[in-house]
């Protein structure tokens, strides 16, 4: 009999409309996860999928975080950079005030002052703590000085405020207030020297000794002994203050390295217990004219680990106790590679080994670890201990396949190709930029910023938070100087990162990979590609060059007169370029960079293509290296350089073969498993 046709009751109904409810619900929900798995963009993401992007993803923070990538891309066209970045202020985020502060920034280079002036008054009304309203006081400060104050007072450490600073004046009052601001909070800012010294010279008479003191040590900090010295004329520093004074001046000439010297044994006289007695110390016991002074310190700094680690050394004594004893202190470290390497040179590889072997691999710092291992091994192969040397080479490449040790690790164990190019008669490959990393900081807003191509921001960020606290761990050294390269400081960015690459122990491979490429970036590519193929050499060798002699710092010039980026003497660059040429010139890495190109080649050709004597000529001069020629250099390579009689030379020849070698391997480096 069939049946009547079902009559949906109001209960299933309503199951029904459930059902859909939550099935639609959790589309919703697995849609958003989805979309919220997807990679986010980066300066690595190429243009046209931004643009799409921006265009058309249904997530609005991300058609913003594409706006500004794409801004990122346009720094020389204002007028597109507002255009990109029209209806992106939206919402509490952050990123909202740096929307506002780069789109008045872009309608002041147009001239259009009033509409930038809107959105200034608009970023200092809606975020008045963002690190971006710092910019905002400042642009408003130019016609309220009050504004100004504010900046000082709430951003101090902030490089708007640091410029504001700078501008302080002409009043005496202000040019205090600027010049004491800057002795604390930025005194390498571009400037900020004159400032000081001015503060100094005017004011010297009517400053406070507290006042005379930071700008003092401010000076100190600088380089400048003379004139921390008239600063504080009569009158001892703060603690900080005459380290930071003994510091300079110990490093000086003549008469300055007795003051640096006595300024120190003073500081640790009078304050013993505290920090800035102990790096007193250790700055005495690296210096011979500190050694007679090492009897003069208080009991308790005597019994330090720089002080002992000197006495082993003049003694050649009581090593062993002073590494049992401090194997975590830098000055056991370089006491035990002070003792091996005249044993090594000797060749007495049994007292070599026992002395490279006191303290454990895993407790050194990378490179020092390295040189460990790699010295251990050659001890030991020279000892007939072939199969535990290979394996202690092979463990070495494991952990640190880059710089001079791993080159010569790969070198004496046969693996593959170890050789360094230098010369080529082919066109060579244009330098490129290394790809795009992130900055890994644990902090989410500062690698927001580095993710989305704005590293000033960011700068700016951790200069705000930091204040006036200095990096001293080795992970934050790697954060700022990684953050002072993005904004073109390579000068001081790669001397925090070689910092930090001396005191890290132990980082794991992906964080001293990623070290060492950050210590090797590429800079001036296309000026060095066009000079090595003119000269025929590989272009990697001027990059290795540049970077030990100038850290890219185009305009820098060495105590000895030695200008640019591959530094220069006047002589040499005149004769290399058939006429005088100025400090200016020389100063131009379109001029720089062809005349070290084309010296190098003539060194090259000079040692039939040998990279150690090359390299020992660059520095020492051709006539040095030919008095230190003997048939060693053949057979045993590392050995000859470690003869090298000058130890500049000899640390320079290291440093730009390692730069050289891990310049020709940093795109196939991979970390290994062990």
């Amino acid at each position: 009999m069939p049946q009547p046709p079902a009559i949906a009751t109001p209960a299933r109904g309503l199951l029904t409309l459930a059902l859909t409810v939550v099935g639609s619900g959790a589309v919703l929900v697995l849609s958003r996860q989805a979309l919220q798995r997807r990679p986010l963009p980066t300066p690595a993401t190429p243009s046209e999928q931004l643009v799409h992007s921006r265009r058309w993803d249904p997530d609005p923070q991300r058609r913003r975080e594409a706006s500004l990538l794409l801004q990122a891309g346009a720094k020389a066209e204002p007028a597109r950079q507002r255009l990109l970045l029209a209806g992106q202020a939206w919402g509490s985020d952050p990123l909202a005030a740096l929307v506002l502060k780069l789109d008045a920034q872009a309608a002041t280079d147009l001239g259009q002052d009033g509409e930038a002036e809107v959105l200034w008054r608009q970023l200092l009304r809606r975020f008045p703590s963002a690190p971006a309203t710092a910019d905002a006081l400042y642009a408003l400060g130019r016609q309220e000085p009050s504004r100004r104050a504010l900046l000082l007072q709430r951003f101090p450490a902030h490089p708007a405020a640091l410029a504001a600073a700078v501008e302080a004046g002409p009043g005496p009052d202000a040019l205090q207030k600027g010049a004491l601001h800057l002795a604390r909070w930025g005194a390498r800012w571009p400037g900020a020297a004159g400032k000081i010294g001015e503060a100094c010279r005017l004011q010297g008479a009517s400053l406070s000794a507290t006042a005379r003191s930071q700008l003092a040590g401010a000076l100190a900090e600088l380089g400048d002994g003379a004139g921390a010295l008239a600063c504080l004329g009569n009158q001892p520093g703060e603690a900080a203050t005459e380290l930071a004074l003994g510091r300079t001046l110990i490093h000086g000439q003549g008469e300055q390295r007795s003051q640096g010297a006595k300024r120190l044994l003073a500081l640790s006289q009078r304050q013993p217990a505290g920090p800035a007695a102990m790096e007193a110390t250790r700055l005495l016991s690296q210096r011979p004219e500190g050694l007679t002074l090492l009897d003069r310190l208080p009991g308790p700094l005597q019994q330090s680990a720089p002080v002992q680690a000197r006495r082993a050394i003049e003694s050649r004594e009581g090593w062993q106790s002073v590494l049992k004893r401090w194997p975590a202190d830098p000055a056991s470290w370089e006491l035990q590679w002070d003792l091996a390497r005249p044993l090594l040179l000797e060749q007495e590889w049994a007292a070599a080994a026992t002395v490279l072997g006191a303290l454990p691999a895993e407790g050194l710092p990378e490179p020092q670890a390295a040189r460990q291992q790699f010295w251990l091994a050659f001890a030991e192969q020279r000892q007939g201990q072939n199969e535990l040397a290979r394996r202690r080479w092979q463990d070495l490449l494991l952990r640190s396949p880059w710089g001079y040790y791993g080159w010569r690790a790969k070198v004496r164990l046969g693996q593959g190709d170890s050789s360094l190019h230098l010369a080529t008669e082919e066109p060579p490959t244009p330098l490129e930029p290394l790809s795009w990393q992130p900055l890994q900081s644990g902090e989410p807003r500062l690698d927001q910023l580095w993710r989305l191509g704005q590293p000033l921001e960011a700068w700016e960020m951790w200069r705000h938070r930091r204040g006036d606290t200095e990096p001293t761990t080795p992970e934050l050294l790697v954060l700022e100087g990684r953050l002072r390269q993005g904004v073109g400081d390579d000068w001081t960015g790669l001397d925090q990162l070689e910092r930090a690459n001396l005191r890290w122990l132990a980082p794991s491979c992906p964080s001293s990979l990623g070290l060492e490429r950050s210590l090797h970036p590429v800079r001036f590519g296309a000026v060095f590609s066009q000079a090595a193929q003119a000269a025929g050499i590989d272009p990697m060798l001027l990059l290795a060059v540049a970077k030990q002699e100038s850290r890219f710092a185009a305009a820098v010039t060495s105590p000895a007169g030695a200008i640019g980026l591959l530094q220069l003497m006047p002589a040499t660059a005149a004769e290399l370029a058939g006429e005088p040429l100025s400090p200016e010139q020389l100063q131009q890495p379109a001029i720089n960079a062809p005349l070290g190109a084309r010296y190098l080649a003539e060194l090259l050709r000079l040692w039939q293509g040998n990279p150690f004597l090359a390299i020992a000529s660059y520095n020492a001069g051709p006539g040095a290296v030919q008095g230190w020629l003997d048939s060693q250099l053949q057979t045993e390579p590392e050995l000859w350089v470690e003869a090298i009689p000058f130890p500049e030379t000899r640390l320079y020849t290291k440093k730009v073969l390692g730069n050289l070698w891990t310049y020709q391997q940093l795109d196939g480096l991979r970390c290994a498993a062990p």
